[in-house]
């Protein structure tokens, strides 16, 4: 399994969750990019980042039971579901952008949701395939040290 498919297996955990979102497209994600032309290669970059995007919101909403992140994790979702070019996904997102401001807006981060916050901004910043996998293994293994049952008290 691929470090992108681990994250997403990791941040989308329930039955239920992982028959929602653990779509083909999304899983297919990184693959599709590997695989691309490169004439396809943008586009599906872009898919792959949102697939990681999501999979870091999601973490977050889990974490600290956050709506916004959660519908802002659906949003990517829908996005990496159905887009079909980089414009797309812009136009799609963009319609969305008060949500996207939202979650960081009057939120009480604990440090791993501080975590995920700076891998989610630096997945947005990524402009490189390496750049992008070196964010994806560091979220890979936060999430793998997360721990969602410790109440947020514990953390002040």
């Amino acid at each position: 399994m691929s470090a992108y498919e681990t994250l997403l297996r990791l941040a989308f955990r329930t039955p239920a969750e992982a028959a929602r979102y653990l779509t083909p497209a999304a899983l297919g994600a990184y693959l599709t990019f590997e695989q691309a032309t490169p004439r396809e290669q943008p586009f599906r970059f872009e898919q792959w980042r949102l697939g990681v995007a999501s999979a870091l919101l999601r973490l977050l909403a889990d974490l600290g039971d956050h709506e916004e992140a959660r519908r802002a994790a659906d949003v990517l979702h829908r996005a990496l579901s159905t887009a079909q070019s980089p414009a797309d996904i812009d136009q799609q997102i963009s319609k969305e952008n008060k949500l996207f401001d939202q979650i960081y807006t009057n939120l009480y981060v604990n440090d791993e949701g501080e975590a995920l916050l700076d891998l989610f901004a630096r997945t947005l910043d990524a402009d490189a395939p390496a750049l992008l996998a070196a964010v994806q293994a560091e979220a890979v293994d936060l999430a793998r040290a997360l721990d969602f049952e410790r109440p947020a008290d514990e953390d002040e």
